[in-house]
């Protein structure tokens, strides 16, 4: 048999001692399945003494994640701490330079700084896996990288941020409104310590920019992402949604078009009885469609010490068994760099806002959007608060751009006493 896989793991929080666990608990089945002994030689978090719940005494510690990187008795770095910079690039770096393959579930540092490790990577014959920096327990990267690698790839789409899906399902489950299940979330410890990383949509956006580069050959352009997060989905829009059959998801969509690569971030309707339209809490839901595979769809939790965990020890079979191919599924200095493009595939769009309650404004409203083109399937005006009236608006196929249009002029009336809020109804 051959000699142990050893792994230095830096990041002891939640999924750093699930990983321990699993270690020691699979132990046989982890030799089985791979061939090999995998066990740990040393670890590196930031306190040595706070209680885990775990004993890690047998283990060597290393107070600096770089140190640990380059230890002599360590073949794979696990990175586990997060942060797009600092000790976790420097880290892998140091890991990669040393000669050492790295697993990591940073999706931020990838997000940012992919493409120039990938290049040191497979400049040194070294590989970095990151299974568990997308959609927790879901099989999503490797689905990509390896059972679609013979499929071109039309589109990537997904609900990838568990938070954002648990305060909108349970703001339709409640009648709770966005505030009360912002709260409910941060006490049961689902949000970030940067909230906005959540509900903003900046983690599902890192999400989106790294399955973008494995699904059509490009370089990880996070820049390019559209964000929208879910702050301003009221009550109404969750229930307005429901009357039409549908239901509102923070909705990440990659495609690449004529007019270049289209990646969004950004609450979207999508029909109540699709499979992303049933998703429901916490859990995560990822769909692929391809030329010859047509659509498929892998839903599973999207965080927590055991999924999480679990990917990462997928991972580290992999390379237990000597399974090694390009960080991003082809070349680092084959991926193109793809033209940043907008939402321009037409689509229906809901539209709320509140106008004045006075003659004209309605048709007023009606008229600005005909003007840019965009053109009204159905429109309800219904009770009134205090001086205004809100007003729901489903628009016929049109783009972003003559959706944005409008509105700028719209914001600008004196009938408008509410900013508009424009959701775009997706196709699943």
């Amino acid at each position: 048999m051959s000699h142990p896989l050893r792994l230095g793991i830096a990041g002891l929080g939640t999924v750093g001692v699930g990983v321990v666990k699993i270690v020691r608990q699979q132990a046989a089945l982890l030799t089985a399945r791979t061939g090999r002994e995998v066990t740990i030689s040393a670890i590196s978090a930031r306190s040595r003494t706070k209680d885990r719940g775990v004993n890690l005494s047998q283990y060597g510690w290393e107070d600096d994640p770089v140190v640990l990187a380059q230890r002599d008795d360590v073949d794979v770095y696990v990175e586990l701490m997060g942060g797009e910079d600092g000790p976790a690039k420097a880290s892998i770096e140091a890991a990669l330079a040393a000669g050492k393959d790295v697993v990591t579930a940073n999706k931020a540092l990838l997000a940012r700084h992919g493409q120039a490790l990938a290049e040191q990577a497979e400049a040194t014959g070294r590989v970095i896996r990151y299974e568990a920096a997308v959609a927790g327990g879901i099989p999503i990267i490797k689905s990509l990288a390896e059972g679609l690698a013979a499929n071109e790839i039309s589109r990537v789409m997904g609900v990838m941020n568990g938070t954002c899906n648990y305060i909108l399902t349970r703001m339709e489950a409640t009648g709770q409104g966005y505030n009360a299940l912002f709260e409910e979330a941060a006490k049961l410890g689902y949000l970030e310590a940067d909230p906005n990383l959540d509900v903003g949509g900046i983690d599902a956006g890192h999400k989106l920019a790294i399955l973008s580069s494995l699904a059509f050959g490009t370089r990880i352009d996070f820049d390019g992402v559209e964000l929208e997060g879910i702050q301003r989905i009221s009550l109404e829009d969750i229930r307005q949604a429901a009357d039409m059959g549908y239901r509102i998801k923070l909705l990440g969509v990659a495609q690449l078009t004529g007019r270049g690569l289209e990646q969004r971030m950004s609450p979207c309707l999508v029909p109540a009885d699709s499979p992303l339209g049933q998703l429901e809490g916490g859990t995560n839901m990822v769909v692929v469609e391809g030329d010859s595979v047509g659509q498929i769809v892998l839903r599973g939790a999207g965080a927590g010490e055991g999924p999480t965990a679990s990917a990462v020890m997928g991972d580290v079979c992999d390379i237990a068994r000597g399974v090694r191919y390009p960080v991003f599924g082809q070349p680092a200095n084959t991926l193109k760099q793809a033209q940043r493009g907008t939402s321009t595939l037409p689509a229906p769009y809901y539209l709320r806002m509140g106008l004045t309650d006075k003659p004209g404004a309605l048709a007023k409203i009606a008229s600005i959007l005909g003007e840019a083109g965009v053109s009204i399937n159905r429109m309800r005006q219904y009770g009134h608060v205090d001086d205004y009236a809100p007003v729901l608006i489903v628009t016929h196929k049109t783009t972003r751009a003559d959706i944005d249009a409008a509105l700028n002029i719209i914001a600008k009336t004196d009938v408008v006493v509410e900013a508009p809020v424009a959701l775009r109804i997706e196709s699943v």
